[in-house]
């Protein structure tokens, strides 16, 4: 019984924010203010809002995330960082960068509130209700600090990166920690190399800026989705040549449906016309792409989006269900906003929508869902 309550003392003192903490959120915040606004980057027209105007957005995202990588790992060479500071604080970083989401939202709130702007990006949007409104948003597209808290999953990877020191460091690195890494690593240059397509996103052009979002961008993204690493760096797992194949496997058609997808999405935005598998798109009412992986399922591209999540939890074998944590919550995640895509589509497009189901009767899954 002692123990269990050591144990438990233990977990709410690690969970408890710290000061400790402070500095390198400080740190991290004031680079990201500072290289978004110098570094250079490809401006990029956002989506038409309701009020006829756009946004612009330099995507720099992939040269000030290989700048921040490369200045920690100066940094670290010369004994100025820890290359394991965040390995070493796990939950204690973890809440207080819960703290410091929920204070930022508080602040945007608040200046939301005092906005007397007309135009769409920064109308505040007030219910009445004081819980939804802090929740959802009441403003498009604000920022704090300079900072446009919808981008980026740098933290990600900066948390992945002190894991692998970590195991370095102990002398725990394995096949499997390496896979992971290097799969996630992937996914997040990836993600930064085709930032633009991000511009045109459900989240940017529709979704208000409040807990839900900066929670999910501060805390959710960065620490949830890191739970593989966390896991490996206190569980050896052993991968046979064969598993070590099929995971790449799975990874890779993921990789080629999900990136696929959303491009054939978006080059059919901007231009309708364009080439689809070298044929000419099939286009239901002038509006909807049904050609290439469009025409194959609805969404498909959340299939591989799913297939990417798994593959990052293949690495940690099966003798645990918490590494799958991230799969297991981007399926539930995935077909609840499946079923609201399907819902939102239907009232927009109506008639067109209907074809469009006739034509492509599958639903993120072929032949299955």
């Amino acid at each position: 019984m002692m123990e269990s309550h050591v144990d438990l003392g233990f977990l709410l003192q690690a969970l408890t924010p710290s000061w400790n903490s402070v500095p390198l959120l400080v740190g991290f915040f004031t680079y990201l203010a500072v290289a978004g606004s110098i570094l250079p980057g490809k401006l990029v027209p956002g989506v038409a809002l309701l009020d006829g105007t756009r946004l612009h957005y330099c995507c720099n995202g992939l040269l000030s995330l290989l700048l921040l990588v490369a200045l920690l790992g100066i940094g670290a060479k010369m004994g100025f960082v820890s290359p394991t500071a965040i390995s070493d604080r796990g939950l204690e970083l973890l809440s207080t960068t819960f703290a410091f989401s929920f204070l930022v939202t508080l602040i945007l709130h608040f200046s939301g509130c005092k906005s007397q702007s007309k135009g769409s990006s920064l109308k505040p949007h007030l219910s009445g209700n004081l819980i939804h409104d802090w929740w959802f948003g009441i403003q498009l597209n604000p920022q704090f600090m300079g900072i446009d808290l919808k981008a980026g999953m740098m933290g990600w990877l900066l948390i992945n990166l002190s894991i692998l020191m970590k195991s370095i460091q102990d002398g725990t690195l394995s096949q499997s920690m390496i896979l992971y890494q290097l799969f996630c690593a992937l996914y997040i240059l990836d993600y930064f190399v085709h930032e633009e397509y991000m511009t045109s996103t459900w989240d940017i052009i529709a979704e208000r800026l409040g807990f839900m979002l900066v929670f999910g961008d501060l805390v959710w993204i960065p620490f949830s989705f890191s739970i593989q690493g966390w896991w490996l760096l206190m569980n050896s797992v052993e991968l046979t040549p064969a598993a070590i194949v099929a995971n790449c496997f799975v990874f890779l058609i993921g990789y080629m449906v999900f990136r696929g997808a959303n491009k054939q999405k978006h080059v059919f935005k901007k231009n309708p016309k364009a080439p689809i598998w070298g044929k000419p798109p099939k286009v239901i009412g002038g509006k909807l792409l049904a050609s290439g992986y469009w025409g194959i399922a609805r969404h498909c591209n959340y299939l591989g989006d799913l297939m990417l999540a798994l593959s990052f939890s293949l690495p940690c074998g099966i003798s645990s269900p918490i590494p799958y944590f991230y799969p297991i919550y981007l399926l539930i995640l995935l077909i609840w906003r499946e079923r609201r895509d399907e819902a939102r589509c239907a009232e927009k497009y109506r008639e067109i929508w209907a074809e469009y189901r006739k034509l492509v009767p599958w639903r993120i899954l072929p032949y299955v869902y």
